[in-house]
């Protein structure tokens, strides 16, 4: 009897805590399932919302994972720049997610149209509330989708500059040269005045505006900036730097050189390099900078004078310049010109050594650098002579390629390729670096710009290349035997065929 007692008391027990349990599940669910608040026509409960902050949740881990495949594979592989790898990336989130969201409110029961007439009359009062981020999300979209300014572009907004990190719905983020980053909203880079550096290419132009005294040569000034400018590092051989004579000063002359580099974050370090150069150099040169003079007013100019007299013997005789009457030596910008100046080497160039300071400027300005490492050819046999070389440092080997014989070497000071360049006539012979070299080079399209701007310099050359008859003869006899001379140009006047030469090939 009370083992059966017992039995029944078990199963009372059970039976009531199963009671219990099922009560309590059905409270939990009839709490989860129990209506909140309407949407229109559409219950909201806790279990609506719990099941939408988690399809948010989904949604929003889905389109992360997907644009980071999307940057960091997909459109790498495709080939697409970093800024618009950025874009698209962005824009396809963002998409992604406005389609999760509305597929989201689908798929728990919420009918769209009711969240319309519900968001209709919320706008008007939540668009005064939040116009600023309604303008930096428009603003967003704008530089997403028309793209001024891209990711990796270096860009410069009221003083601000540095290299576009990210852009996203409402900001910008721009990290400055000082590796700081910079939040700016989008309505900022929209409405203001904006330069973007990297718009059309990734080249920074710097200009550095230099003042010397009024009595310096400007073809010296223009070779030693130019030469400064190419021993820069990160100043870009392509384009060339440039020499502007702005304009006259009171007691000097102003010049701005402008140079190009490919490293924008690095400009003031550039700069600042440029600049002990030009101060280097300059001295190196004898070119001074100008010094403002300062007018002194004297209160009792006679007590100096008495001082000045009576210190004047012992100055006079511990000088030991005053004994022999000997002055200093001065260093002048000649003599530091004739050592390995540009324009004097030029000079040993029988074609121009008549050339004036301007004409000669003007080639130095047209010209370029060639840097070769050892054995790379400059140019082979029968390639086109479209270029003149002056070699300023290192050497290269003249040789025939086809049978390997060696012609001569060539150092620093010495040049090849002016004839050809002139007459247009292919290359004899091979050349190549025997070291590192660096050359001073002017091409067929600087020649032609000088001939252009210098009709006079045309006459120049033709007298200076006919003295040489023979070397004329042999060279159109050899573009005869190869057809490279057109019958309304060859002539047996090696003179008048010089000058139809001339003027096919460069249009003067």
């Amino acid at each position: 009897m009370k083992i059966e007692t017992a039995i029944y008391l078990v199963n009372y027990h059970k039976m009531t805590v199963n009671t219990i349990s099922q009560e309590l599940l059905t409270d939990i669910s009839q709490m989860f399932t129990a209506t909140l608040f309407q949407i229109g026509d559409n219950p909201v409960s806790l279990r609506s919302l719990v099941e939408l902050i988690i399809l948010f949740v989904i949604v929003i881990v889905i389109s992360q994972y997907f644009t980071d495949f999307l940057k960091g594979s997909l459109l790498v592989r495709l080939g697409i720049d970093e800024g618009n790898r950025e874009a698209i990336a962005v824009i396809l989130r963002y998409l992604i997610i406005a389609l999760g969201v509305i597929c989201a409110i689908q798929s728990i029961g919420f009918d769209l149209a009711s969240l319309a007439v519900v968001a209709g009359g919320l706008g008007v009062g939540i668009g005064f509330g939040i116009q600023d981020l309604t303008t930096n999300f428009v603003s967003g979209l704008t530089l997403l989708l028309d793209r001024p300014v891209k990711v990796g572009d270096f860009v410069e907004l009221e003083g601000l500059m540095g290299i576009v990190k990210k852009i996203s719905i409402r900001s910008t983020i721009i990290i400055t040269n000082e590796d700081s980053s910079v939040i700016v909203p989008n309505s900022k880079i929209i409405s203001k005045k904006i330069v973007n550096w990297s718009y059309e290419n990734a080249l920074l132009c710097l200009r550095v505006p230099i003042e010397i005294a009024d009595n310096s040569n400007p073809l010296l000034v223009t070779e030693t900036l130019l030469n400064i400018a190419y021993g820069e590092s990160g100043v870009l051989y392509e384009p060339n730097p440039k020499v502007l004579f702005v304009e006259f000063g009171e007691d000097s002359f102003k010049f701005e050189l402008l140079v190009w580099t490919d490293r924008p974050t690095e400009r003031e370090i550039i700069k600042s390099s440029l600049n002990f150069a030009i101060e280097y150099n300059f001295r190196q040169q004898g070119i001074e900078f100008p010094f403002n003079d300062r007018e002194l007013y004297l209160r009792n100019p006679e007590v100096l004078l008495s001082m000045f007299e009576r210190n004047k013997t012992a100055i006079y005789t511990s000088n030991p310049l005053h004994e022999n009457d000997q002055k200093p030596p001065v260093l002048v910008a000649k003599e530091v010109e004739k050592q390995s100046s540009i324009s004097s080497l030029l000079r040993e160039v029988e074609y121009f050594e008549h050339l004036t300071d301007l004409e000669l400027r003007q080639l130095i300005e047209v010209g370029y650098r060639q840097r070769l490492q050892p054995q790379e050819f400059l140019f082979h046999e029968n390639d086109p002579g479209d270029a003149f070389y002056l070699i300023l440092s290192g050497a290269v080997e003249v040789f025939v390629e086809a049978i390997d014989k060696h012609l001569n070497n060539l150092g620093a000071g010495q040049f090849l390729g002016e004839l050809s360049l002139m007459l247009g006539i292919p290359r004899t012979a091979s050349v190549r670096a025997l070291e590192e070299t660096i050359l001073f080079a002017i091409n067929k399209e600087g020649f032609q710009k000088v001939l252009s701007e210098r009709p006079d310099l045309y006459e120049q050359i033709i007298e200076e290349i006919v003295k040489h008859k023979e070397e004329l003869s042999e060279r159109q006899q050899l573009l005869r035997e190869m057809e490279l001379i057109e019958k309304a140009e060859d002539d047996e006047n090696p003179v008048e065929w010089v000058r139809k030469r001339l003027k096919d090939l460069f249009g003067v």
